[in-house]
């Protein structure tokens, strides 16, 4: 089995069940990531109709782009359980090809590496992603994204606040949010933060977003499609910090290396950096409209 670290896309993530229809909505929505589930969004007595009904989507459109630029994704059930063992069983004889496959409940290096083992003799390509969701998922954090087979973390914030005790609001995820945005950064791979539950709460996704991406994520997930656009709003640059970017790199250019103040700020060679982010990031929302894609 081969896997690639760096090749997860980012973006929007829309989490849906595999049957009843609702992936062909998922799609029209063109989320970057349209993750079938066989764990939360299914109850244990549908799980084998489900992990049918999915195994059959992926044998059919694999992951490659399916609609617009969308990449179909799987979150089985967790290793450690038994639908979760049938969930592998049942990857490895369907013998798929490219599958982004996100693993519940990982909370060490060798629950990938199982994973991985199981897989390897008939699965090529895939893409194995951690669900980070648990307090000793943290304490292991660094090992867990160290591992060589793992191409992107996703966190889980209803079950790492069930787990930890605390509230889900924006100050006590804070820090779990930080570690793991950082974590991936470090090891160059997608990090994803966790889905906004409310979904009659606009305002609040929006924030939510905008502090994802303030934090460092390079995606985030969504649970309905009417959720995509106010993410994408919230994690594209502003018109005010991309003018003020295009400030500090045009300064950049004529400085020779040497801070030069822009405004009331002086801007050195960090700060054109990420000014030179900023604009990449704009530059990437752009580029799909222009190709008719949706992001």
């Amino acid at each position: 089995m081969t896997t690639t670290r760096t090749s997860t896309p980012g973006g929007t993530w829309l989490i849906t069940p595999p049957s009843d229809g609702r992936l062909e909505a998922a799609l029209r929505a063109e989320p970057d990531v349209a993750l079938l589930d066989l764990e939360d969004s299914v109850p244990p007595q549908e799980k084998d109709g489900a992990r049918t009904a999915a195994l059959a989507h992926l044998g059919a459109l694999g992951a490659a782009p399916v609609h617009g630029t969308t990449v179909l994704g799987l979150r089985m059930n967790p290793p450690g359980t038994v639908h979760g063992l049938k969930d592998l069983l049942a990857l490895a004889e369907a013998s798929l090809h490219d599958t982004l496959l996100l693993v519940p409940k990982v909370e060490s290096a060798r629950d990938l590496e199982l994973v991985a083992q199981v897989l390897e003799e008939t699965v090529t390509g895939v893409r194995i992603c951690a669900l980070i969701e648990t307090p000793r998922a943290l304490l292991h954090l660094g090992d867990i994204v160290a591992s060589p087979v793992l191409a992107g973390v996703v966190f889980g914030a209803a079950d790492y606040a069930a787990a930890t005790g605390c509230r889900r609001t924006s100050r006590s995820l804070w820090w779990a949010r930080s570690a793991i945005a950082a974590a991936a950064a470090a090891r160059g791979i997608s990090s994803i933060d966790s889905p906004y539950f409310d979904l009659g709460d606009p305002d609040g996704l929006r924030r939510d977003a905008q502090e994802a991406r303030d934090l460092g994520f390079t995606g985030k997930g969504a649970v309905h499609p009417a959720q995509l656009p106010i993410i994408r709003a919230a994690s594209r640059p502003t018109e005010e910090e991309v003018a003020q970017a295009r400030a500090a790199v045009s300064a950049a250019n004529g400085a020779d290396g040497r801070p030069v103040r822009v405004g009331s700020q002086m801007v050195g060679p960090p700060l054109v950096a990420a000014a030179r982010a900023v604009l990449d990031r704009a530059d990437a929302d752009i580029e799909p409209a222009i190709g008719g894609g949706v992001r």
